[in-house]
């Protein structure tokens, strides 16, 4: 060990294959010893410096990627470019998945997926029985004009389809229901 690896990644190698040797290590050790490795290893430039040598050497994108157990186009987006063109999609990458999401999360009703899972069913037999008529179901669309698909199982309120819906204090723009029911009238032959 110690040829291309940094010394931290090193280290944590030796400690697993320790802890592997070891006959009464306990799940947690054995456990902790492996997140390290992991850890280390997908911080260590060791990848980098392989992916860049085996494009010196004339490997292409799709054989990088096989050796990685990556598509070519992820191998792509973590290895190509300079390391500040690395950085900053990495940077990007972190601040998208760090983002809350922009659904409000104070809408009458409930989503096609909560409903499903109350209800038990899939959401396909959610849809179904909207379609049916043995549930309601209406869009609320925002002023920005997003639209969401919002259940009423039985029980629920109903809200008002001429008055818009009020959001919580936090939301500054209030809601609006979409005029009309999305569940089918039953007609009888």
């Amino acid at each position: 060990m110690g040829e291309f690896l940094t010394p931290e990644t090193a280290a944590a190698l030796a400690r697993l294959i320790a802890v592997d040797a070891d006959g009464g290590a306990r799940p947690l050790e054995r456990m902790r010893a492996i997140r390290a490795v992991l850890h280390h290893l997908d911080a260590d430039p060791a990848a980098l410096t392989s992916v860049r040598d085996a494009l010196a050497d004339g490997a292409g994108w799709p054989q990088i990627a096989d050796a990685a157990g990556l598509k070519p186009t992820a191998a792509k987006w973590r290895w190509q470019g300079t390391d500040a063109e690395i950085a900053a999609r990495q940077d990007a990458g972190r601040k998208r998945s760090s983002r809350p999401s922009s659904v409000p999360t104070d809408l009458p009703g409930h989503s096609v997926a909560e409903a499903a899972g109350l209800l038990g069913v899939s959401v396909q037999a959610v849809y179904l029985q909207v379609t049916r008529g043995k549930l309601i179901s209406r869009t609320v669309e925002l002023p920005d004009g997003r639209s969401y698909k919002r259940v009423f199982l039985p029980g629920d309120a109903l809200p008002s389809t001429t008055a818009p819906f009020e959001t919580a204090p936090s939301e500054t723009a209030p809601l609006e229901t979409a005029p009309s029911e999305t569940a089918l009238p039953t007609t009888e032959p």
